[in-house]
């Protein structure tokens, strides 16, 4: 330990490892308190290291305001340094963790909770039945996690335009298509129009799907709204209305029917993705090509082409020329 505070010409080290934590920390959450939640530490300690640092160095690094801790130009190049340090020492990890030739360990995979409602979870539960030495980890998100930060080793998701930094595979399409609850239509369906509908909510990251509802003009007709697929998904189970689903979603639930077929523009495509250095780990491989196939017997389905067709006295009179 000594001797990693020292440099090679043998003088003490004014700055050590552990310092540059300690103040990207404070740079990005700009306060001791959220520097602190970060770390797992308490204030005081975060105080402590601060005030440390800066005697070392002899120099001010964050002045303090109403607005929080803010860097002075010592404080941002010691954060951008830390940056660079951190974004290394990530590469290395990802490079060097799981290099063995045998599938086994841990994968932090994160997924949306409708998919993983509707598709992943027996996926998973078959998949650590035949690779028992594989601990799934798995971060049910809305919200897309940072790969490159090893927030996860995984990404499984809908997207129209994966990143380019990430490598991966496309597994199939996914087909969206509108969906109501079966004991609704047993006389038949009348024009979608007619319908009260559940919308996306404004937090809901689906632009194209709010687009077309109001060219449709079924957004006027929305009595409820909600943030979620999984929520959407329970607003037509307890009768608020109709709604567009991922086809893998909505013929998961025995109580709904499709009601039109696949709406082209809202399609989307699902991805296995991960950060390039986990190429040539043996669990992560495992997990793809065991995710592709299983995945790919059930094309037709999340694609929404597999749709019985409705009864002869039922009938859709507005359905999109693009149907």
């Amino acid at each position: 330990m000594e001797q990693q505070k020292r440099q090679r010409s043998g003088g003490p080290l004014r700055i050590h490892w552990d310092d540059f934590e300690t103040l990207l920390a404070i740079a990005e959450t700009g306060s001791l308190s959220g520097a602190a939640r970060h770390l797992k530490v308490s204030h005081a300690t975060i105080f402590r290291r601060l005030g440390d640092i800066e005697k070392r160095l002899g120099v001010l690094l964050f002045e303090r305001s109403r607005r929080g801790y803010l860097p002075t130009q010592a404080g941002e190049e010691l954060a951008a340094t830390a940056r660079e340090i951190e974004a290394r020492v990530l590469a290395a990890e990802r490079r060097v963790v799981g290099r063995d030739l045998q599938p086994r360990g841990a994968v932090w995979v994160t997924t949306t909770d409708s998919l993983f409602a509707g598709l992943l979870a027996p996926l998973f539960a078959q998949f650590q039945q035949e690779y028992p030495g594989i601990l799934l980890d798995i971060a049910v998100s809305n919200q897309p996690l940072n790969l490159t930060r090893r927030e996860a080793d995984v990404a499984i998701r809908a997207s129209k335009a994966p990143p380019d930094h990430l490598v991966g595979r496309k597994l199939v399409d996914i087909g969206m298509a509108v969906y109501g609850r079966r004991a609704d239509f047993k006389e038949g369906v009348g024009e979608l129009k007619d319908l009260a509908w559940v919308g996306p909510g404004a937090r809901l990251l689906d632009q194209p799907l709010r687009d077309w509802m109001f060219e449709q003009g079924y957004d006027h007709h929305c009595q409820f709204r909600v943030d979620t697929l999984i929520g959407m998904l329970n607003g037509i189970k307890a009768g608020l209305g109709v709604a567009v689903l991922p086809c893998y979603l909505g013929d998961h639930e025995p109580e709904l029917i499709q009601l039109t077929d696949p709406i082209e523009p809202l399609s989307y495509q699902l991805w296995f993705l991960f950060h390039p250095d986990l190429r040539g780990v043996a669990r992560i491989n495992s997990l793809l090509d065991y995710m592709t196939a299983a995945i790919r017997e059930q094309k037709e389905r999340i694609a929404g082409t597999n749709r019985k067709p409705l009864n002869q006295d039922e009938h859709l009179n507005d359905q999109p020329d693009h149907y």
